[in-house]
C-alpha cells in the first residue's frame, strides 16, 4: 500500500468530452472512513521553454476563457493518442511559434493540479532555434501572438500577473537559474 493510499471502490463516469473526462469516484480512506473525489481525467500536456541564441524567451499571449483573461505563456499542448512528448513537443513549438529546435531536451514532468487532475506536462527546453519555412497552421480554435522577451522582461510580467500559470512562471525561474549558471551554452 502507498503512504495514505485511499482505495477507489466505485467509479462512476459523469462528462467525456473532447479534452476531459469527469469521475466520481468513491473511495476507502486509510483510516476506514469513506469519501468521495471528483477527478478529471485528462491525456497529458507538454511545455517548452523556447530560447532564442539571444537568450531571449519565446512565449505566447493568448485568450483563456477559464480564467476570462489573456495570458501570456511558454508554447504547450495537448498529446495526442500514441503521440509521443517529444514528438508532441516539437509540433506544438512549430505551430504556436513557426520555430523549429535544433537541440529539444527533457527537463521533467509534473502534475498541473493534483487535487482534482490527472493532468502531468512533458517540460523540454528548446536551444538552436530556427524559423519554420512552411509552418503548420494553428489549431481553427487558438488565436495567439508571439512575444520574445529578456529574462528581466518575463520576471516583471511574472511580477504583474501577466504571466499567471504555474508552467511558465516555473519557466522564467528555471531560465533565471540557468543564465545565472551559465548552464544555457
Amino acid at each position: 500500500m502507498k503512504k495514505f493510499e485511499e482505495k477507489t471502490t466505485k467509479t462512476t463516469p459523469i462528462y467525456d468530452g473532447r479534452i476531459i473526462k469527469l469521475q466520481i469516484d468513491d473511495v476507502t480512506l486509510p483510516n476506514g472512513q469513506v469519501a468521495k473525489r471528483e477527478i478529471i481525467k485528462h491525456p497529458g500536456a507538454v511545455a517548452v521553454i523556447a530560447v532564442t541564441d539571444e537568450g531571449k524567451l519565446v512565449l505566447l499571449e493568448q485568450y483563456r476563457k477559464a480564467l476570462e483573461r489573456s495570458i501570456i505563456e511558454i508554447p504547450a499542448g495537448k498529446l495526442e493518442p500514441g503521440e509521443e512528448p517529444v514528438m508532441t513537443a516539437r509540433r506544438e513549438l512549430e505551430e504556436e511559434t513557426g520555430y523549429g529546435a535544433h537541440q529539444l531536451t527533457f527537463l521533467q514532468t509534473f502534475a498541473t493540479s493534483p487535487g482534482f487532475a490527472d493532468e502531468v506536462i512533458h517540460l523540454f527546453v528548446a536551444k538552436g532555434l530556427y524559423t519554420i519555412d512552411n509552418k503548420a497552421d494553428l489549431d481553427e480554435d487558438e488565436f495567439v501572438e508571439l512575444l520574445e522577451v529578456s529574462l528581466e522582461e518575463a520576471q516583471v510580467m511574472v511580477a504583474d500577473q501577466r504571466i499567471y500559470d504555474a508552467k511558465t512562471a516555473f519557466a522564467v525561474l528555471w531560465l533565471a537559474a540557468n543564465l545565472e549558471n551559465n548552464l544555457l551554452a
